[in-house]
C-alpha cells in the first residue's frame, strides 16, 4: 500500500472521547492555545508559536501535504466540545519496509488525562490494520518522560537511546527510541 492511498483522503478515525481529522485554517486559534506555550514546545522540533500568523503558517504548510497526498498530521479534535488539542501523525512511512514513526503533540492542559495514549492507539491500529506495518516506532528527547509513558501505554517496548542524535534548539540531544511489532500488538489486542 502506498503513501497516496491513505493521503489522497486522509481518513477521520474516532475514538471514545476524540476526533481525528484533517486540519484547516479555522484551527488556527486552537493550534496557537498550545502551540504558544513553551512547556508544549519544550521537547518537539519546532519553536513556540510567537504570534497566531505562525500557527497559520504551519498549517498552509499541512494543508499543502494534503494537496499533495503526501504524509500531515491528523487534528486531534475533542468530541465534548470540538476543540483541536493536538495534533498525531505519521513522521515518516517507509511502505517497502513496512514500518513507521509516530509522533504527536498535545495542548498542556490535557496531560496526563489519556487523549495522547488514545490519538496513538488510533494510528497504531490504522497502520497495523490498513497500512501493512509490521513496525511502528516513536522516540523522544530523553528528558520528555511524558512522552515516554504514552508509547508505553500504547505497547512500545524501550529499544535504546541514540546519544546526541539530534541538533535541536541549539543543543545535541539524546533520543529515547520505543517500538512495538504487529504481532505485539495483536497479541495485546486479543487479551
Amino acid at each position: 500500500m502506498g503513501i497516496e492511498r491513505i493521503y489522497a483522503s486522509l481518513p477521520e478515525l474516532e475514538t471514545d472521547r476524540l476526533r481525528l481529522r484533517r486540519i484547516s485554517m479555522r484551527d488556527a486559534e486552537d493550534m496557537y492555545a498550545y502551540a504558544s506555550n513553551d512547556e508544549v514546545a519544550q521537547y518537539v522540533t519546532w519553536e513556540t508559536h510567537r504570534s497566531i500568523e505562525d500557527s497559520k503558517r504551519f498549517i498552509q504548510y499541512i494543508l499543502a501535504q494534503y494537496a499533495k497526498h503526501d504524509i500531515a498530521p491528523w487534528g486531534i479534535e475533542l468530541k465534548e466540545n470540538g476543540r483541536l488539542v493536538g495534533t498525531v501523525d505519521f513522521v515518516w512511512w517507509k511502505p517497502e519496509h513496512q514500518s513507521a514513526e509516530i509522533g504527536y503533540v498535545l495542548a498542556r492542559e490535557y496531560w496526563g488525562r489519556g487523549i495522547m495514549t488514545e490519538a496513538a492507539s488510533a494510528l497504531l491500529k490504522l497502520g497495523f490494520g490498513e497500512m501493512d506495518l509490521i513496525r511502528v516506532q516513536a522516540r523522544c528527547f530523553e528528558e520528555n518522560i511524558g512522552s515516554q509513558r504514552v508509547m508505553e501505554k500504547i505497547g512500545m517496548r524501550y529499544e535504546g537511546t541514540l546519544r546526541k542524535a539530534m541538533k535541536v534548539k541549539d543543543r545535541h540531544w539524546n533520543l529515547k527510541v520505543f517500538s512495538i511489532l504487529k504481532e505485539e500488538y495483536e497479541r495485546a489486542s486479543d487479551l
